[in-house]
C-alpha cells in the first residue's frame, strides 16, 4: 500500500526528440497536405480523430521527403 501513496517519489521528465529524428518540411513540399489537414481540423472543431486520413497523408509526405 505504501507504493500507491508514493506518487511524488518518481517524476517523469520528458525530453525532446534527438535532433534530426523528426523530418521537417523545410521546402514546403507537403504544404498541400498540411492545408488539407488543417482545413479538416477547422471543419471538425479540432477533433483530430476525425481527420486521421488527412493526418496520415501529411505525415507520410513528411516521412517520404526527409
Amino acid at each position: 500500500m505504501s507504493t500507491a501513496m508514493n506518487f511524488g517519489s518518481k517524476s517523469f521528465k520528458p525530453k525532446p526528440p534527438d535532433k534530426g529524428s523528426f523530418p521537417l518540411d523545410h521546402f514546403g513540399e507537403c504544404k498541400a497536405f498540411k492545408e488539407k489537414y488543417m482545413k479538416c481540423l477547422r471543419e471538425k472543431s479540432f477533433e483530430n480523430n476525425l481527420c486521421r486520413q488527412e493526418s496520415k497523408e501529411y505525415l507520410e509526405c513528411r516521412m517520404d521527403r526527409h
